[in-house]
C-alpha cells in the first residue's frame, strides 16, 4: 500500500505498525515525534497503530549539536 511519509509517497507491506514503519526507516531507538494524518501518536501507541492505504505520516526527531 502507500502512504505519505515525510511528504514523499512510500510503498509499505499492508498491516504495518507504526513500531515498524519507524524500525525500517532507522528511528527504532531514536526518540521522535510522531503525527498521522494532523494528529500526534504518543509512544504508548506505536505498536498498536496500524498504518492505512494513503496515512500522511510525519516523523520528527531532535538532531544535537552546537
Amino acid at each position: 500500500m502507500e502512504i505519505l511519509l515525510n511528504g514523499e509517497p512510500r510503498q509499505i507491506a499492508d498491516d504495518k505498525t507504526l513500531t515498524e514503519l519507524l524500525a525500517d526507516h532507522g528511528y527504532g531507538e531514536r526518540r521522535v515525534a510522531v503525527e498521522i494524518n494532523h494528529e500526534i501518536v504518543p509512544r504508548s501507541r506505536h505498536a498498536q497503530t496500524t498504518l492505512k492505504p494513503n496515512d500522511r505520516v510525519e516523523i520528527v526527531h531532535a538532531i544535537g549539536g552546537g
